[in-house]
């Protein structure tokens, strides 16, 4: 057969008509695979050990041949002979009927090969379509098929097509409602170009057509009929589903193929391609089924920091990482967020149709009905639990659309300033409040996420929890004039804070600043008058970082002039203006509210000698990113200690002061206060043994406060004056490095 076919090729070269030879060696083979189903008894033998899979190959290389021998845009007779005789509708229902053993994979690789490699449009026809979205409803929907590799690979193709036509879209995915089926197999059987081609009926080859076993006819008699009803609709199967199954696959490759297969679908630049995948399809519902389900296989109870040591975790890579410890859940958290990962790329990359649409999904099935409940649980354990993946989600989540939905989720859509007897009427309200929850370990994951959600680049976010306060200033005292230079306002030992809870104290109190000489034109003086005021803050008998070496003011400006940039950049396109708005010193004052959650911040860092050695350093850090916005009034409010402020107003500053007041107070009962804090230190360093000592959260928590005023001094040093994004690091004050 192999000499023969052979011949016959090389007399086509040669000869007139060469179409007539290749077409009989084409019908031949055609012939040879279905008196195989009418002679064979074997039902045991495989499919690749019949010559099944040869005949398809030849049939391949005949139609790819042909091609070539053809003008452009024209279809030759082998592939009208395809089309006619619905040899795809028979392969289909082959390899459904599986018979012999392994014919699924022989029908899939074919497909993949005609589609890929005839260059002729194919897909618009019924006969074409009709075969591929039933050979789609054979897989793809149970993980673990035997035909996993060839269902990627087939879905690839369709995916290439589509991409390079989005039209194709419809053709695929719909099914019975293009056109009536009557009227369906009419039209879409016949070839421009065939008709003529097919009007001499008496022509010997036309003939040969009708031919008994060589038509689809008297085959489909031998083989089961379910499948002869077009179908494809929304609630089946199809080239969704099966791209979603495969996603699902144990085997890495074949997931990750399907996973780019679905991204290259989402893609598609046509907008009415991008509408009907939203309108027609079950795209966007199945993804997030697929989401809400990894979720809700997770175990009740994960341990925080377990889910902290997952995030980042990439779709492409979405097995644990196998130098992270073991714990229970690990697979099915690094499932979830693997997947999470992935839908955020989806909307990053997906028509914006498409984007909005699965962004939304994901916010109302996983946000809403299921996560907010868990969030608002009266248990403790599913408050910690979801709050922490809620923000490791946010850590992924970098698509502008999703974080659209998650900051409307968490913030709500009302912008008006909460008053200070507001109940919680918002998810963020009760967040907030857990941020001073009784449990700690609540109280550290909320703020974590809140940390995490100032870092996203949306304005709402900080708009929300801190400038829609601040707008107007009202935290400045109206009435009189505002200083031309910071030497000029009240001296520290002149602000009532400063002096609260030292009188009579019997220690000396915190340092004040030198006197500054007269202001530079460039604000240096200025600088170095805030940047001592926090570094003077703490009293010398409190501090102990310079019996220490690397806990220098000179490491925190190093990362904070990082973290400025970083934040800077961020922000930049918001427009923000470079100097606070000059004060009316006629307009009456106003009550001054600084919203829920800096009243939040400022009442834990009250309270940062009392507190949990971890929880202050997550308060601290939450200050310390908010410290770092460049906003003029953000920065007037949290890192100037010379502003004028209005009667019971607090600033972070004037808080600082309290606390160094009531510590002042706190070391007369502790015996040997310097000898232990400089152990507890060490302690915290890691250099000696964590033994439990007496007083160890106050020790522990004048260690924090020391550190936080170097953080501040250094992030008011790289950001003051504001002068936008650009702004170069200066040298650090004399005698603070």
């Amino acid at each position: 057969m192999l000499s023969r076919l052979g011949a016959l090729l090389q007399e086509a070269v040669g000869a007139r008509e060469p179409s007539i030879d290749l077409l009989e060696a084409f019908v031949e083979h055609w012939k040879g695979i279905t008196n195989y189903y009418i002679e064979s008894t074997d039902e045991n033998t495989p499919a690749k050990k019949t010559d099944i899979p040869w005949r398809l190959k030849q049939m391949l290389d005949i139609l790819v041949y042909e091609e070539r021998q053809q003008a452009a845009g024209e279809a030759g007779p082998c592939l009208e002979y395809l089309l006619q005789h619905k040899i795809l509708e028979t392969l289909c229902t082959l390899g459904k009927a599986e018979y012999p053993p392994g014919m699924r994979q022989q029908v899939l690789q074919f497909f993949s090969k005609v589609l890929a490699q005839v260059q002729h449009p194919l897909l618009h026809y019924l006969n074409v379509h009709r075969p591929v979205q039933k050979l789609l409803r054979l897989g793809g929907t149970v993980p673990g098929s035997l035909t996993e590799k060839e269902e990627v690979q087939f879905t690839t193709v369709l995916c290439s097509k589509i991409q390079q036509d989005p039209a194709l879209l419809t053709y695929i995915l719909e099914g019975k409602k293009t056109v009536s089926r009557k009227k369906a197999s009419r039209e879409a059987t016949v070839l421009p170009k065939e008709a003529a081609s097919s009007k001499d009926k008496d022509h010997p080859h036309n003939k040969a057509l009708d031919r008994g076993p060589c038509g689809a006819r008297a085959l489909n008699t031998q083989l089961p009929a379910e499948m002869d009803e077009p179908g494809g609709g929304v609630g089946e199967s199809n080239l969704i589903t099966s791209l979603i199954g495969l996603c699902k696959s144990k085997k890495g490759r074949v997931a990750l193929k399907a996973q780019e297969n679905l991204l290259l679908l989402v893609s598609v630049a046509s907008q009415a391609a991008a509408t009907f995948l939203v309108q027609s399809s079950p795209c966007c519902p199945a993804i997030v089924e697929h989401l809400c389900q990894l979720y809700q296989s997770l175990p009740t109870f994960l341990d925080p920091a377990d889910i902290a040591a997952l995030e980042g975790i990439s779709w492409r890579l979405p097995s644990a990482p196998s130098d992270e410890a073991s714990f229970p859940g690990k697979e099915a958290l690094a499932a979830f967020l693997g997947w999470f990962d992935y839908c955020d790329h989806l909307i990053r990359e997906a028509h914006t149709v498409v984007s909005d649409a699965l962004a939304k999904a994901v916010a109302e099935k996983l946000f809403a009905e299921i996560l907010q409940p868990q969030l608002l649980h009266v248990s403790e354990q599913s408050v910690l639990t979801s709050t922490a993946l809620f923000t490791a989600m946010l850590h992924q989540l970098c698509s502008p659309a999703l974080l659209r939905e998650a900051v409307a989720f968490l913030l709500g859509k009302d912008q008006q300033p909460a008053a200070p007897e507001d109940s919680p009427h918002t998810l963020c309200a009760h967040l907030i409040k857990h941020c001073d929850h009784l449990s700690d370990e609540i109280s550290i994951a909320t703020l974590r996420l809140f940390e995490e959600l100032l870092q996203k680049p949306h304005e709402q976010i900080i708009h929300s929890l801190v400038l829609c306060h601040l707008e107007g200033r009202p935290y400045v005292a109206r009435g009189s004039p505002e200083p031309e230079s910071y030497e000029d306002t009240l001296d520290l030992e002149e602000d009532p804070y400063f002096t609260d809870g030292f009188l009579d104290s019997g220690f000396q109190r915190p340092t004040k600043p030198p006197p500054a000489p007269a202001a530079n034109p460039d604000g240096k003086t200025a600088v170095t008058e805030i940047v001592s005021s926090f570094l003077c803050l703490v009293p010398e008998e409190a501090k102990t970082s310079a019996f220490l070496e690397e806990t220098g003011y000179d490491t925190y400006v190093h990362d904070a002039y990082g973290l400025f940039q970083e934040c800077s950049s961020r922000v930049a396109p918001w427009g923000w203006p470079l100097g606070p708005p000059p004060l009316d010193p006629h307009e009456p004052e106003r009550p001054f509210f600084e919203g829920h959650f800096l009243r939040m911040l400022f009442d834990r860092m009250s309270r940062i000698l009392e507190q949990p050695y971890s929880l202050n350093l997550q308060v601290t850090s939450v200050l310390s990113r908010l410290a770092l916005f460049p906003h003029p009034l953000i920065h007037e409010y949290l890192l100037d200690p010379y502003i004028n402020l209005a009667p019971g107003c607090r600033s972070l500053f004037s808080v600082l002061v309290r606390v160094i007041g009531d510590l002042m107070q706190r070391i007369q009962r502790v015996p040997q206060f310097p000898g232990k804090l400089l152990l507890v230190r060490r302690q915290l360093m890691g250099q000696v043994p964590g033994e439990q000592l007496d007083h160890q959260t106050l020790l522990q928590g004048v260690v924090v406060l020391e550190e936080f005023c170097k953080e501040l001094a250094a992030i008011a040093f790289v950001k003051f004056p504001p002068r936008g994004p650009h702004l170069h690091l200066a040298e650090p004050p004399e005698g603070h490095a």
